[in-house]
């Protein structure tokens, strides 16, 4: 058993008492329990990647290398063809600005606590600036 987690015997001795220190995360909208390190199997899958996140990101690679190759000559053009607004493009090739260390945390499931697309979106250029935005 992990450090972090306790194990006594009740008042009456009748029942024996597990604590963990669990802590809570928002994901996409719902709450996560979040297991401390050291307990192994509580929670196979709690670095669990926020789908959503990580396909919005890859779209954004790929959209800007399809841009950046020439295949496409404008955003209009590939909006089209994706089948989407421009506008709606043009904030998704937004994300192809995150850090490196932010993108790595959203792949791996570990990014700021509720962090959405939503706020990607009002996150600054600047790599120092998005560290600090999201704390």
């Amino acid at each position: 058993m992990s450090e972090a987690a306790r194990m006594t015997l009740s008042a009456d001795g009748d029942c024996l008492v597990v604590q963990v220190p669990l802590r809570m995360k928002r994901r996409a909208g719902r709450k996560e329990i979040i297991a401390p390190a050291g307990i192994d199997g509580a929670f196979p899958d709690q670095a669990r990647t926020n789908h959503g996140l990580a396909v919005t990101i890859a779209r954004a690679h790929r959209w800007q290398h399809l841009l950046e190759s020439g295949r496409y000559a404008t955003v209009g053009e590939l909006a089209r063809d994706a089948g989407v607004d421009n506008s709606y493009l043009a904030r998704i090739l937004r994300l192809t600005l995150l850090a490196p260390d932010l993108i790595a945390s959203i792949l791996d499931g570990t990014e700021p606590d509720g962090l959405s697309l939503e706020k990607l979106y009002r996150l600054p250029d600047d790599w120092e600036e998005q560290r600090r935005g999201l704390g």
